[in-house]
Formats: C-alpha cells, sequence, structure tokens
C-alpha cells in the first residue's frame, strides 16, 4: 500500500495508475483509519484530503480515456459498503481544482526519490523534466 508521489501520477504506467486507484477506493472506503506503514501519515488528516489525492488519480485515468464511476468524484462517498462521510461537503471537479500545490507535505523531494526508488525496483524507471 503505498500512494505515489503527487509529481508521478502523469507519469504511472497504466497497472500502477489503477493499482493507485484501487488503493485509493479501499482507504476512502472501510480503509480508513486502519494503520499500514507507508500510508499512515494520511490519517493525521481530513479524509477530504484524501478525496482531493483520489481526484487526481481520476483525472488522470479519465485523460487516459478510463471510465470511472462518477460516485468516487463525490468527496462524501466511501464505496458501497461504508456508511458516507456526513462531515464532508460536495463539491464539482474541475481539472485545476487541485493543481495548486501538494495535498499532503509529505510528498516532499525525499518522499518522491523513494517513490522513483520503489517504482525503478519494479523495473519502471521514470525520468522527470526538473526545471
Amino acid at each position: 500500500m503505498r500512494l505515489w508521489h503527487e509529481k508521478l501520477i502523469p507519469l504511472l504506467p497504466s497497472q500502477q495508475l489503477l493499482g493507485q486507484h484501487r488503493e485509493c477506493c479501499a482507504l476512502r472506503g472501510n480503509g480508513w483509519g486502519k494503520p499500514h506503514s507507508t500510508v499512515n501519515y494520511i490519517f493525521k488528516y481530513s479524509p477530504y484530503k484524501l478525496f482531493q489525492y483520489h481526484l487526481k488519480i481520476i483525472h488522470e485515468m479519465k485523460h487516459r480515456g478510463y471510465n470511472v464511476q462518477p460516485l468516487w468524484e463525490e468527496p462524501t462517498y466511501r464505496g458501497k459498503s461504508a456508511e458516507r462521510h456526513p462531515n464532508l461537503k460536495s463539491i464539482t471537479f474541475k481539472d485545476d481544482q487541485t493543481d495548486k500545490g501538494k495535498i499532503y507535505p509529505e510528498h516532499n523531494e525525499e518522499y518522491l526519490n523513494e517513490c522513483l526508488d520503489n517504482l525503478q525496483k519494479k523495473g519502471i524507471n521514470i525520468k522527470l523534466n526538473v526545471k
């Protein structure tokens, strides 16, 4: 279980992108609050942050032509078997809505390098354009 660094989302191979969608669905659902060393940091924040991160995944999936259950674009939705979040408001997704900065402060340069190393161990070499 891992949330890939946000800079990597548009560069992930399809298998990792789709896997990330499944992870987000699980974490938003009954997996919320269940400890796992690589994602424990997300539980320090509102579930809304995970929703925002998931929107980035969904946006990239749609950009690549995948169909996504529209209910996942609703912040209160947690899957078929979990109760909705009563305190998260609904918003309309816009392409640039979550692109104005990182969602999790833990997604820093060190974490980016950790993710790149992890992908490389899987035989996936991603080159970032550094400005």
